[in-house]
């Protein structure tokens, strides 16, 4: 694995208290060794521990093969049938499956029951694109609706596409491994980075068949293009996000004191809003803006309308619903790092996880466990098959 979007994915294993040990490319002589995104940001403990790498990485292993060499694709397969491989996971251009011996037909015949899963841009029918996540983004249409509708087209502030792909991993080797419960069959899953994010498109892509306005189905800044008003709204002293999602809410907001000077007959439904949407977001604006944030977010609790303060990073951290659900690892000299917290939180489920490993860290004890021995392992080192031993 290498990048984000698998390593998110096996990440999410690690977070049920898996096993999982990450394979990665020995020196070429090209360049650094390994995933390029241990070399990410700043340096977090050494070199090839940066910290962009830890967050998806923690609680792994490390081991370094040669894939490209027929020998190291022998040492995988007795890998896969000496460690009981359940599930094998990789993020390579489809056109490099068969070229490294990590295609489904050549390692389920080492492992018959082995459940199977790649990540590429836009899945084995097209073998030779490679794929990152603002590609994927703006190919997937995401960026033509995200951001200011008289402005540029803008990728979302987390890599949405990648974590997605991820998720769909995650997702996908459960049900394989709960019908392989049944049927004892292995199974190959093939995750499409592209179809994921289009996947997502629930909300305007249909739309098109309904012979939709152009603006319902690009750019519309922080304003939902169809619920009413839901936007940012500036307070005296900053802003405010307010969702309304439906009538009833609408007429608890009306009904305030605060609010009241919104309140029209025309606005009653959520047509008649869309329909004068520009002059009730003005009319909405010149409330907010006479009022603290502090002074509309007790209004808007007291009336039980969705909202929240526009929060940095760091105020996140302090997020009392969040407190107790964020994970963490420790570095090798001891400093706490707090990241994010598990999607849901599992009966059981740890916190605290294992710093990222070295690059090949763990080559020799895993080549011991499946049973090579001494003089294999030097043999395979001094070959360029394995690093790291």
């Amino acid at each position: 694995e290498q990048a984000l979007s698998l390593p998110y994915a096996t990440l999410r294993f690690v977070q049920l208290g898996w096993r999982v040990i990450r394979i990665e490319a020995t020196p070429t002589g090209d360049g650094l060794p390994g995933d390029p995104n241990r070399y990410i940001g700043r340096n977090a403990v050494d070199d090839d521990r940066r910290t962009y790498f830890i967050a998806p990485n923690v609680g792994k292993e490390a081991i370094a093969l040669n894939l490209k060499d027929p020998r190291g694709q022998q040492t995988l397969r007795r890998l896969v049938d000496a460690l009981g491989v359940d599930v094998f996971c990789c993020n390579v251009i489809p056109r490099r499956y068969q070229a490294l011996g990590i295609d489904y037909d050549t390692l389920s015949a080492a492992k018959p029951d082995l459940i199977w899963a790649g990540i590429s841009a836009l899945g084995p029918e097209h073998p030779d694109v490679p794929g990152y996540d603002p590609v994927l983004q703006a190919m997937a249409g995401f960026m033509e609706i995200t951001g200011d509708p008289e402005g540029p087209p803008m990728v979302t502030g987390v890599p949405i596409v990648d974590l997605k792909s991820g998720d769909e991993v995650y997702a996908n080797v459960l049900l394989a491994l709960a019908e392989r419960a049944e049927s004892g069959r292995g199974k190959r899953i093939d995750v499409s980075m592209l179809q994921a994010a289009a996947s997502w498109l629930i909300t305007t892509l249909p739309l098109v068949d309904f012979d939709c306005d152009p603006s319902e189905i690009t750019r519309a800044g922080n304003e939902h293009r169809k619920f009413i008003p839901t936007n940012v709204y500036p307070t005296r002293d900053g802003f405010v996000y307010l969702a309304v999602g439906s009538d009833a809410q609408w007429k608890r907001l009306a009904d305030t004191a605060m609010f009241a000077p919104v309140a029209q007959p025309s606005r009653v439904t959520n047509a008649g809003r869309h329909q004068h949407r520009i002059a009730l977001r003005d009319d909405m604006v010149a409330v907010t803006k006479k009022h603290t944030t502090a002074e509309i977010a007790a209004t808007l609790s007291a009336a039980t309308i969705p909202w929240a303060a526009i929060n940095d990073i760091r105020q996140v951290r302090e997020l009392p619903a969040l407190a107790g659900k964020f994970t963490t690892t420790r570095t090798p000299q001891g400093k706490a790092i707090r990241m994010q917290p598990a999607a849901v939180s599992l009966p059981g489920m740890r916190h605290d996880y294992a710093f990222p490993p070295r690059y090949a860290e763990h080559t020799r004890p895993v080549l011991t466990e499946a049973g090579f021995t001494d003089n294999e392992i030097a043999a395979l080192a001094q070959q360029g098959i394995v690093s790291g031993v």
